[in-house]
């Protein structure tokens, strides 16, 4: 199973990734060296969207149309 998430930052910025287990990358995006250097100095982060998807193929494509929203309709999406 794998997971398209939208994060909020510190900063209200957005951020969008994929995993295969939500808990853990958002603690990493929280406090590890393997959260996204995005994320590293614009924590914390808060989850405030997810979907799931079957394969890996699925959620890239979801994730990279998401990517090419605007943030209006991104926090259109979210709401």
């Amino acid at each position: 199973m794998y997971y398209l998430y939208i994060l909020r930052c510190s900063d209200s910025t957005l951020y969008t990734g994929i995993t295969t287990d939500l808990d853990r990358r958002i603690k990493e995006h929280n406090s590890s060296d393997k959260g996204a250097k995005y994320t590293r100095s614009r924590s914390p982060v808060v989850l405030i969207y997810s979907e799931t998807y079957s394969t890996r193929s699925e959620a890239s494509k979801r994730e990279y149309a998401i990517k090419k929203m605007s943030r209006q309709d991104k926090l259109k999406l979210v709401s």
